[in-house]
C-alpha cells in the first residue's frame, strides 16, 4: 500500500503505478499528436499552392499514424487497468468521443487518399478533411479534460450530467486554449522540419500566436488551481499542480521568444514542454478522483475513484510485466522512425506533377 503525502486513503501500489502509466500515455499522445493536429490545421493557412501544401503534409506524413497509436494504447490501458473508469467515460461521454472518432476518420481518409487523384478540388477537399478532423479532437479533448478538472457529476458508478452542461466557461476556455496551443506546437514543428517559404511562414505564425497561447494557458492554470485545487482525501498535490502550471506558462512564453528569434529546436521543445506540463497539472488534479466529483457524505470505498475503478491485483500484475517488455520496444521503434525522417524538406523536394497520357 502507498500513502501519498498526508493522504488519508491508502492506495494499492499497482493501482498507483497504472494511474501514472495511463497519465504518461496520455501525455505522450498530447505531445506527439498535438503537433500533428497543429500541422493539419495549418495546411490551408501556410500552404498557398499544391507544392506548399504537400510540404506541410509531408512533415507529418511518416509519423502521424504512429502518433495516433498512443491514443489507442491510452484507451486500452484505461480499459484493462481501470474498467470502471473506462466504462463510465466511454459510455457517459459517448457523443463527445464520437466527435473525436469522426475527426480521426476524416484525418485518416485525408492523409491516405490525398495523393490518389490529381484534381485540385479533390485535394483541397481532403485538406479540409484533415484540418476539420484535427480541430474536432483538439477542441473536444480541451473541453473534456477541463471538465475532468471540475469533476464530472456521477451517481457513484456513471456520469449522470447533461451534455450541454459540459460547455461551461472554464470548459470552453480549455477547448480554445488547447486548439491554440496545438497550433503553436504544430507551427514550431513545421519550422523545425522545413526550409524556405513554409519555414518562414511557420515561424512568423508561431511567434505571433504563441503570445495568445501564453495568455490562454495562464488563464487556464490560474482558474484550475484557484477554483479547483488538487486536494482530496488522496493527498494535497496543489503545490505540485501550481508548479506544473507555472512551468507550462513559462515554457510557452519561452517558446514564443525562441520561435521569433529563429531558434526552431528550442521553440519546439518549449511548446512540447508546455503541453506536457499543462497535462501533468491536470492529472495531478485527477489523482484519486479520476475526473469525477466526489460526495464527501459517501464513503470512499463506495465512490467512483481510482481504487474502486481498478482491476484486480492479478490483472494489474500481468499488465505490468507486459508493459515492461513491450513499451520500450514501441518507444525505441518510434524514436528510430523519427530519426530516419529527421531531415528538413522544402518545395524543392516536391517534384512537379506530370500528367500521364490518357
Amino acid at each position: 500500500m502507498f500513502n501519498l503525502l498526508e493522504s488519508t486513503v491508502a492506495v494499492p501500489t499497482l493501482t498507483l503505478v497504472w494511474f501514472v502509466l495511463v497519465a504518461v500515455l496520455w501525455l505522450g499522445y498530447f505531445f506527439l499528436e498535438g503537433f500533428d493536429y497543429g500541422v493539419a490545421m495549418l495546411i490551408p493557412v501556410l500552404g498557398k499552392n499544391e507544392k506548399e501544401k504537400r510540404v506541410v503534409v509531408n512533415t507529418i506524413g511518416p509519423v502521424w499514424d504512429g502518433n495516433e497509436v498512443w491514443l489507442l494504447t491510452a484507451g486500452g490501458a484505461m480499459f484493462a487497468a481501470f474498467p470502471g473508469w473506462y466504462a463510465s467515460v466511454f459510455s457517459g461521454l459517448y457523443i463527445p468521443l464520437l466527435l473525436v472518432l469522426v475527426g480521426l476518420i476524416l484525418r485518416g481518409v485525408a492523409f491516405e487518399y490525398r495523393s490518389k487523384h490529381p484534381d485540385s478540388r479533390y485535394r483541397t477537399t481532403l485538406d479540409w478533411f484533415a484540418t476539420i478532423g484535427s480541430f474536432l479532437p483538439s477542441l473536444v479533448f480541451g473541453v473534456g479534460f477541463a471538465n475532468f478538472v471540475i469533476g464530472l457529476p456521477n451517481d457513484g458508478l456513471h456520469w449522470n450530467g447533461s451534455f450541454w452542461a459540459l460547455f461551461g466557461p472554464f470548459a470552453l476556455l480549455g477547448g480554445v486554449m488547447l486548439v491554440v496551443l496545438f497550433l503553436v506546437h504544430g507551427s514550431a514543428f513545421i519550422a523545425l522540419k522545413t526550409r524556405g517559404i513554409i519555414h518562414d511562414r511557420a515561424e512568423s505564425f508561431g511567434a505571433r500566436l504563441g503570445w495568445a497561447a501564453a495568455v490562454l494557458v495562464a488563464l487556464f492554470v490560474i482558474c484550475q488551481n484557484v477554483f479547483w485545487p488538487a486536494t482530496s482525501e488522496f493527498g494535497d498535490l496543489s503545490v505540485f499542480a501550481w508548479a506544473a502550471g507555472i512551468v507550462a506558462i513559462l515554457a510557452i512564453v519561452g517558446a514564443s521568444f525562441a520561435i521569433g528569434k529563429g531558434r526552431d529546436g528550442w521553440g519546439f521543445i518549449g511548446t512540447g514542454l508546455s503541453v506536457v506540463a499543462l497535462f501533468v497539472g491536470v492529472f495531478l488534479k485527477m489523482y484519486g478522483n479520476i475526473g469525477f466529483a466526489q460526495d464527501e457524505n459517501v464513503a470512499v470505498a463506495e465512490r467512483l475513484n481510482m481504487i474502486t475503478a481498478a482491476s484486480s491485483p492479478t490483472t494489474l500484475t500481468i499488465m505490468t510485466w507486459a508493459a515492461v517488455i513491450f513499451v520500450p520496444i514501441v518507444i525505441g521503434y518510434q524514436s528510430w522512425s523519427y530519426w530516419v525522417f529527421s531531415k528538413r524538406i522544402s518545395t524543392k523536394n516536391i517534384p512537379d506533377e506530370v500528367e500521364s497520357a490518357a
